[in-house]
């Protein structure tokens, strides 16, 4: 993992975001403790370009499970399927989630789907917003922690995948939207 803190004594709520991919897959996890989320994982696992797609996917598959049985999250959210000018690369993302969605439904976690647009909507404003803008957000929601310092996209998108669903959430509490 490339940035991590320990999970607090008093566990509170965990929401993981994944990022899918075969050959970098990105994650990012907050703790949510009334409003204020707190990071406590972000980082990519990189597979072997080249490599047989069947054994990224065991190697992708493998480390999910770690990370899901580390960080326990009640919450996984991954980035729904969206249309993709490249077949072969949206063939090879649909393996990716399907990795990611299995192992988070045998983990006992809620699994949430977002699409790309609605994840940038909810955190800057605009759909279109591109990946650094995005991940300029993440960080000032997250109030700018330096191991956010140099992180890929994969990872921040994690992150901004698992503040969608806590905003979302917390909007729902308060009776602002609809579940």
């Amino acid at each position: 993992m490339t940035a991590s803190q320990p999970i607090p004594a008093q566990r509170p709520s965990v929401i993981l975001g994944i990022d899918p991919g075969t050959l970098v897959l990105g994650y990012g996890a907050v703790a949510l403790r009334g409003r204020q989320p707190m990071l406590l994982a972000a980082g990519v696992f990189r597979t072997t370009p080249g490599a047989p797609i069947a054994a990224r996917l065991a190697f992708l598959r493998q480390r999910i499970d770690e990370l899901l049985e580390q960080l326990q999250p009640q919450v996984v959210v991954v980035e729904k399927a969206f249309s993709h000018q490249n077949v072969a690369s949206a063939l090879r993302i649909g393996e990716g989630r399907g990795v990611v969605l299995s192992c988070a439904a045998v983990s006992g976690a809620q699994v949430v789907e977002f699409t790309p647009a609605e994840v940038k909507k909810s955190l800057t404003g605009n759909g279109g917003a591109d990946k650094d803008i995005v991940a300029r957000c993440v960080a000032s929601e997250l109030g700018s922690p330096p191991e956010l310092e140099g992180l890929r996209h994969d990872a921040t998108d994690g992150l901004a995948l698992a503040l969608t669903w806590a905003r979302r959430h917390h909007l729902q509490a308060l009776g602002l939207t609809k579940p």
